[in-house]
């Protein structure tokens, strides 16, 4: 062995770090390497252990030449290693361990494929040039990677690749950047999961993949976190808060910022730094808490099938141009929200989104019923609005006994057989469908008067079936 080697050969009985230098070696020189089949050898317990001491693998500034290689092996000690270089990737594929702590160092990446470890993972501060790989990996003690720096160039692989990962008390990635996607589908994160002022570049394909996961306590996408391509949620289940404060959600024109369609959440803090860009899918959600601020949402969302219990932030009334950016319409969008304003005590804003719903909805008929729900719509306001038909039938009054009073219709009967006439009375004798009064069967209008009391009948029959389309349950099913 070198004399790099020795040392640490030595100090692994007692734990004892052994310092070669206070920076990430460039390149390999005597003084500083040390191979990493004596480091796998220790690991593997080839040295004899002391009695009274706790054995451990710490070693700061050096290069590690060779593959550090345990896979399938029993780790009984800890492994540090700080401001180290390791020439090649180390893979701790399928290993039991305790805990282990790659810190501030460059490594060509990490292979930890089912590795079972009783303490933590942490790659805090490290720079990695290539794939983190954690598939099926169980960290009882959690996994760590605050300010760590991730690159994978390769489009078909990821920055950190897991699937079904164990974390028990937290993973935490704090400060980091991690550039080619973060992939953790299926895993449970039980002691939260913390991305707080992280970055992470996909451009144009998935910045996150997590569809599926399962997070106790708290989903921290928040404080300063930025995404630059999709983070895709679908499925997820967070019995705690989601959080997106202040955060930066960017992705590719046509593409969705945030897909969480199908998810489970106690509560969801949509509040970022600034709009976002891209889509944003809610569909088929369950969400107890929605705190948001209807401004910072995307033009374009999917909402259909969300369901929630309370909503927060912004004012009441805007939350009907929120439902409106839904560009497909679905008739669940508007009676999730008018249902919340109900239990809310806001009836007011409830009819609103209902005559909201029926508007959004004419969009979808043929021209015939576009045109009938223009008419009701107009007139009464699909029955949420009855003061409109109050408005046209006393418009249509005043014109009418204007022009009557000018202008006297000519009587049909002996002056002993018929009553005065009162232009008022006359016109909405007209109006009414039914001949309440006697008028109109007594006076006839002369000239082109005869054309304004055809035009009155005509409406006056439209008021009627409008107001009782209008009362319809059909169209008022609330």
């Amino acid at each position: 062995m070198t004399g790099p080697e020795e040392r640490l050969w030595d100090a692994y009985p007692t734990g004892t770090r052994v310092d070669l230098g206070d920076d990430v070696p460039s390149e390999a020189t005597p003084e500083r390497t040390v191979r990493a089949e004596v480091i796998a050898q220790l690991l593997l317990g080839r040295c004899e252990q002391r009695a009274g001491f706790v054995p451990a693998v710490r070693l700061r500034g050096a290069y590690i030449s060779g593959e550090l290689n345990v896979t399938g092996g029993s780790v009984g000690c800890e492994l540090r290693l700080e401001l180290c270089r390791l020439a090649e990737r180390p893979t701790f594929a399928n290993a039991e361990s305790r805990q282990i702590r790659i810190a501030d160092c460059r490594l060509p990446g990490f292979d930890g494929g089912g590795l079972r470890a009783d303490g933590y993972l942490s790659l805090s501060g490290s720079v990695i040039e290539g794939e983190v790989r954690l598939p099926r990996a169980q960290l009882m003690g959690g996994l760590r990677m605050n300010g760590t720096k991730v690159t994978e160039s390769d489009p078909e692989k990821w920055a950190l690749f897991t699937g079904g990962m164990v974390v028990e008390v937290g993973a935490f990635f704090r400060k980091a950047e991690l550039t080619g996607g973060v992939r953790l589908v299926g895993a449970r994160m039980n002691g939260g999961l913390f991305f707080e002022g992280t970055t992470l570049r996909n451009p144009g394909r998935l910045a996150l993949d997590a569809q599926n996961m399962v997070v106790e306590d708290a989903a921290e996408f928040s404080h300063g976190f930025t995404a630059e391509g999709t983070v895709r949620l679908r499925g997820v289940r967070v019995n705690g808060t989601l959080s997106f404060d202040q955060a930066i959600l960017r992705s590719s024109p046509g593409r969705g910022a945030v897909h969480a369609s199908h998810a489970q959440i106690d509560e969801l803090i949509f509040t970022p730094a600034e709009p976002v860009v891209g889509w944003v899918s809610l569909s088929y959600s369950r969400i107890r808490l929605i705190l948001d601020q209807p401004a910072t949402w995307p033009d374009v969302l999917q909402l259909n099938g969300l369901t929630y219990d309370t909503l927060r932030g912004g004012e009441p009334k805007s939350r009907l141009g929120w439902v409106r950016r839904d560009e497909v319409f679905h008739p669940q969008v508007y009676e999730q929200l008018a249902t919340w304003f109900r239990g809310s005590g806001l009836d007011d804003l409830a009819r609103k989104v209902q005559l909201a719903k029926l508007r959004a909805r004419r969009r979808t008929l043929p021209w015939t019923g576009r045109a009938w729900n223009h008419l009701l719509d107009w007139t009464v306001g699909y029955g949420y609005r009855p003061w409109l038909a109050a408005m046209w039938l006393s418009l249509l009054v005043a014109v009418g006994t204007t022009v009557f009073s000018a202008q006297r219709p000519r009587p049909l009967k002996p002056p002993d057989e018929r009553p005065e006439l009162h232009a008022f009375i006359f016109t909405l004798d007209l109006l009414i469908p039914i001949g309440t009064f006697g008028q109109r069967d007594m006076w006839q209008p002369v000239g082109w008067t005869q054309w304004l009391a055809y035009a009155l009948i005509a409406a006056g029959w439209i008021l009627a079936t409008a107001l009782i389309a209008g009362a319809t349950r059909v169209l008022r099913p609330n």
